[in-house]
C-alpha cells in the first residue's frame, strides 16, 4: 500500500519537473524581443511556474480524493479499549 503511494509521489514530482522544464527551457529559449506575453509575464514563466502550479494543485487533490486509500490506525478493529 504505501509503495503505491510512493509511486504516486514520485509520479507528481516527474510531472512537475517535466511540465516546468518543457516550458521554461521550450518557450523561454527564445530571444527575449520574441517572448509573447500572459497577464504581463512571459509565456514560459506563466505556463511553466503559475500553470504549473494550478495543475500540480489540481493533480495532487485528484490524487488524495481518488487514489489514496484511507488507513485506520486503530490496533483493534471493533471499537474503543
Amino acid at each position: 500500500m504505501a509503495n503505491r503511494e510512493a509511486i504516486y509521489g514520485i509520479g507528481l514530482a516527474v510531472i512537475n519537473f517535466l511540465w516546468w522544464y518543457g516550458f521554461a527551457y521550450g518557450l523561454g529559449s527564445k530571444p527575449q524581443e520574441e517572448y509573447t506575453y500572459i497577464a504581463g509575464f512571459p509565456a514560459w514563466f506563466f505556463y511553466s511556474c503559475i500553470g504549473g502550479f494550478i495543475l500540480m494543485v489540481l493533480l495532487v487533490i485528484f490524487v488524495v480524493k481518488v487514489l489514496l486509500v484511507d488507513v485506520p490506525f486503530d490496533d483493534e478493529e471493533g471499537g474503543q479499549s
